[in-house]
């Protein structure tokens, strides 16, 4: 039996179909799938995020030391359970990863994961602020493209930099919208982020690091002077920017890394 004939096998025996609000699409291309968990080896701990039928936790069962399968709905608990129940290396836990403890329950532990696209963004940023080891997920194309620009490019956001602070971050392969069911509206790539054990560059202060990027990116069809408006003084930041040889018509669009932390030191 083929991996989408298990999928449609389990589907059919528990009656259940993905669930649209929770953004679920069970992947079964097994090339997809095994590419995801080649990162992982017998002494990992691994945290998947949204296993639903358990596809993906089977391969990693078999790879790692533990598995500890974080789900949201129901329905796929159920499905889990009765799965892994003969296993002695997988931990299900029935909540939203939002809500839990990433450290606590398993320190230096590695991510794989089919994220839920409407949330992937919340879920990178709660987890490079843990002390995870690596991170490998399936998500949006389009997102993975942004989280994987180089800062100050025309791809890059807000996200960019945060990921860029904290991680290397890489597309190691591209995944057929055909690979899933359902088919989702866009195509999906596999992002591997690698944890800096240094930040790439230094900052006084974090809070504001990130505050004045996100402020740029909310309005980054204006210059930095306009879409900082509301965090920095026009006057104080025009003095900042001459200082650090910036023309003051810059948008905030274009800077590196390197220039937002030397602004917000600045600040």
């Amino acid at each position: 039996m083929n991996v989408f004939e298990e999928t449609k096998y389990i589907m059919n025996k528990y009656n259940v179909h993905p669930n649209k609000k929770l953004g679920q699409n069970f992947l079964f291309d097994e090339e997809a799938l095994n590419l995801i968990a080649s990162g992982v080896n017998e002494q990992d701990t691994i945290i998947e995020i949204g296993p639903g039928l358990g596809t993906l936790t089977a391969i990693l069962a078999e790879k790692a030391e533990k598995v500890i399968a974080v789900e949201l709905d129901d329905k796929m608990i159920a499905i889990l359970n009765e799965r892994f129940k003969l296993y002695n290396n997988v931990e299900i836990i029935h909540e939203d990863i939002l809500n839990v403890d990433i450290d606590k329950i398993a320190p230096k532990a590695k991510v794989v994961a089919n994220l839920p696209y409407y949330i992937t963004t919340s879920i990178i940023t709660k987890l490079l602020k843990t002390n995870i080891k690596d991170i490998t997920v399936l998500i949006q194309k389009e997102v993975a493209e942004r989280i994987c620009a180089i800062p100050g490019s025309k791809k890059a956001g807000a996200i960019t930099y945060f990921v860029n602070y904290y991680a290397n971050a890489e597309i190691v392969g591209n995944v057929s919208k055909e690979a899933f069911i359902p088919n989702p509206e866009v195509e999906s790539s596999i992002v591997k982020l690698k944890i800096r054990e240094n930040k790439l560059v230094e900052v006084k202060n974090e809070t504001m690091f990130f505050e004045i990027i996100r402020a740029n990116f909310n309005q980054r069809r204006k210059t930095l002077i306009n879409s900082l408006s509301t965090v920095v003084d026009k006057e104080r930041l025009k003095e900042i920017l001459r200082e650090l040889n910036i023309n003051e018509n810059v948008r905030g669009e274009t800077l590196t890394l390197e220039q937002y932390a030397q602004l917000a030191n600045k600040l």
